[in-house]
């Protein structure tokens, strides 16, 4: 199966040589065998010749918003929507926001302010590509929510904070979600220090921390994209 990721930003630079690009966390946490990787620098203007090229597309997070003018971003909206039904989709973060405008829906800077830290997700749907779990716990950070749902789609996770957590589109072959599973705590804790200071304050940055050190289900949700593009069910 070749399996595209279109990546959409990068770690802070000094985290890179650390922790890879976001596509090569993506390749470890779907595993670097597993599939035929292609990756395509959609936030420099590199795209696939055609939907057809990859069987499935990740769209990865970034540090942009879905309503920022840059000519890219159109770009990926349009991509998304030309790829409907023509290749699966998964979108993180970024990605999960991107689909959910691309095809109807709506994403705002929340008055919520930032999410970030590990946060639990109830599981609203079990999809035939879950196993059992009734919730799940991994990475968080945005600032960004889906606040309408595209048509189409379903909430299958959410919390208080972010009811439209996760997303199955019940008209093409495609799933999205808020949270990174492709987060290694360090990273995101890397992350939050990165940016203590200037979009977060210390306060916000020290509770964020404070989330991480127990068990996750970053592994879990690994296997729920991995059965997800390979249309196997989960016991």
């Amino acid at each position: 199966m070749k399996l595209g990721v279109l990546k959409t930003g990068r770690p802070p630079m000094p985290a890179i040589e650390r922790f890879g690009t976001y596509p090569d966390m993506f390749k470890a946490l779907l595993g670097a065998d597993a599939y035929d990787w292609a990756v395509y620098a959609a936030d420099e203007g590199e795209w696939p010749e055609s939907p057809e090229a990859c069987d499935a597309y990740v769209v990865t997070g970034s540090a942009r918003g879905v309503y920022d003018p840059e000519p890219w971003i159109a770009d990926l909206m349009a991509f998304l929507r030309a790829a409907r039904g023509r290749a699966k989709l998964v979108g993180v973060c970024f990605g999960h926001q991107a689909m959910a405008q691309a095809f109807g829906g709506q994403v705002v800077k929340s008055d919520k302010g930032w999410g970030i830290g590990e946060h639990d997700y109830r599981v609203l749907s079990r999809e035939p590509w879950m196993d059992g779990a009734s919730a799940i716990r991994l990475p968080a950070s945005h600032q960004d929510q889906v606040v309408a749902l595209p048509p189409g789609a379903e909430v299958i996770a959410a919390s208080d904070f972010t009811p439209f957590g996760a997303l199955a589109y019940r008209d093409q072959p495609a799933i999205s979600i808020q949270l990174h599973p492709e987060f290694e705590p360090d990273y995101a804790k890397a992350l939050i220090e990165a940016r203590r200071g200037s979009r977060y304050t210390d306060e916000q940055a020290d509770a964020a921390i404070a989330t991480y050190g127990g068990p996750d289900d970053r592994a879990r949700v690994g296997r729920w994209i991995g059965a997800f593009l390979k249309g196997s069910s989960l016991p």
